[in-house]
């Protein structure tokens, strides 16, 4: 392994990044159930292979802290939290009502210490956040978070609550605009829903599509209103390896960093897009879905760094500490040193596996229409659509816990922002009652229904930033009522 810090030997790269890397010694511990392919269990071997690739030294390595109540409902509604707070294995019985409701049971079950568990996660991409709008770090990681089917009042997906849509309100305070690009197998549909009426975050989602969970994604949702053309969706077949996915990734994502112009990226990095993964259908090598991070990573933008899918855990803790030595610029031994998880990567025992001889379905000229289709949606965006500022909300308040900063790193309490938040909510309620039908007719493409361009939650319609500066969605109360599914349109009415 190379040993010379944080630096690229040359190109484009070549600057050093200062990373901060978010972990509990905890999250290892909690479990989904026996035969449940999520496991947390994956992110200790990846913090162990960190560890011993001697990573860790080349990073600030912070433990989280817990996300409280109220960081919670920034995005999701107080009922829903309050009940994820309060089930437990033992109480589950006597909430059928609420187990249903809220979609937790089967996909999403309920297991002891899951409200700890969604603290933690959520504190980490929220923390991460935080730490990108100080400039205390040019990249931080947690491989916890990245759970982006979580919705504003339902389960979704193993994901209870959205720590991306968390994290992205948090970079709102600072950023004008934010860019979400997602490479897990599955459709980001989660964070697309939050934010499909803004324009200042623009969701890029790299998929399979068709029959396939959770059923959205088709390059025809491009977003709604002001969100319109802010959502990118690249719908793709089985077994698609490095370079049919790369051939759309890169033209893709550099037209959307020259014609959108993000102050902060957010990358989930799913691993189940990896060969081999037991619930997958991609052939991705490690080294093409790292290339994804390594061209963001080029673009000297602060990035936060997100897990999510990946369920054949010994290749996920592989792809995401290859990842962390990108995010470092450090070059890894594909032989693994002997660590406490040694044997779960025999009989090889290297960092790298080799893709399958699995069929490519995504022929090149599905490849060069989608890349078009996509290109040509770019083409019709303003560029750099302007906010404009105010004073900047505070920060979400954690204790201290990083020992690496002292007192500047202390954050203002929020409670300000309580009145002024309220205050957004009649008048979110006012334009959507100016939404006329014309606009609805606007947003079809070819034969696609409307009903799910109207998938959003439109508590997000104050992120568009007319008049209302810097303050995001997160300071406007999400009220209750039925979830956003993909089927039900939004409440017009809120």
């Amino acid at each position: 392994m190379e040993t010379g810090g944080n630096s690229l030997a040359s190109g484009p790269d070549g600057s050093k990044r200062k990373v901060y890397y978010f972990y509990d010694p905890e999250v290892g511990n909690y479990y989904y159930g026996q035969g449940h392919p999520m496991k947390p269990h994956r992110i200790r071997m990846t913090h162990a292979l960190l560890a011993h690739y001697g990573l860790l030294q080349n990073m600030h390595v912070v433990k989280p802290v817990p996300a409280r109540d109220k960081d919670l409902c920034r995005f999701h509604a107080d009922d829903y939290v309050s009940f994820l707070r309060g089930i437990t294995p033992e109480t589950q019985q006597d909430q059928l009502r609420q187990l249903k409701r809220f979609n937790v049971g089967e996909d999403c079950p309920v297991f002891d210490g899951l409200y700890s568990f969604c603290q933690t996660y959520a504190g980490g991409s929220v923390g991460g956040a935080v730490k990108l709008n100080h400039e205390y770090c040019d990249i931080a990681i947690n491989w916890a978070g990245g759970l982006h089917h979580a919705k504003k009042c339902e389960a979704s997906g193993f994901c209870y609550v959205n720590d991306i849509v968390l994290s992205i309100l948090e970079l709102l305070k600072v950023h004008q605009r934010v860019l979400y690009v997602d490479i897990d197998i599955h459709h980001g549909d989660g964070v697309e829903e939050a934010f499909y009426t803004t324009d200042r975050v623009m969701t890029v989602s790299f998929h399979k599509f068709g029959d396939y969970f959770p059923g959205t994604g088709d390059i025809r949702d491009i977003g709604y209103s002001k969100g319109k053309y802010y959502s990118l969706n690249v719908p793709l077949d089985d077994g698609i390896d490095d370079e049919s996915y790369q051939s759309l990734f890169k033209p893709i994502i550099g037209k959307v960093m020259e014609v959108f112009r993000p102050g902060a990226v957010v990358l989930q990095c799913g691993a189940d897009s990896l060969s081999g993964d037991r619930l997958g259908c991609f052939n991705l090598s490690i080294k093409g879905h790292a290339e994804c991070v390594k061209y963001m990573r080029s673009f000297n933008v602060p990035l936060l760094l997100l897990g999510g899918g990946g369920y054949t855990i010994r290749n996920v803790a592989r792809c995401w500490c290859y990842e962390t030595g990108v995010a470092l610029g450090v070059e890894l031994e594909d032989k693994m040193p002997q660590h406490e998880y040694y044997e779960y990567f025999g009989p090889d025992y290297t960092l790298h596996v080799a893709p399958s001889n699995m069929e490519n379905k995504n022929s090149r000229q599905l490849l060069d229409e989608i890349r078009s289709k996509l290109l040509d949606n770019l083409s019709k965006l303003q560029h750099a659509p302007s906010v404009q500022f105010q004073e900047r909300p505070p920060d979400t308040e954690f204790p201290e816990a990083d020992e690496d900063q002292e007192d500047d790193d202390r954050r203002s309490d929020d409670s300000d922002d309580e009145n002024e938040g309220k205050s957004f909510v009649g008048r979110v309620k006012r334009e959507l009652h100016d939404i006329e039908p014309k606009d609805m007719d606007d947003i079809k493409e070819g034969d696609h229904a409307g009903a799910r361009e109207m998938d959003a939650s439109f508590a997000e319609i104050s992120l568009k930033g007319s008049n209302s500066g810097a303050v995001p969605a997160a300071d406007v109360k999400v009220e209750q009522g039925n979830s956003n599914k993909p089927d039900q349109p939004a409440d017009m009415n809120l």
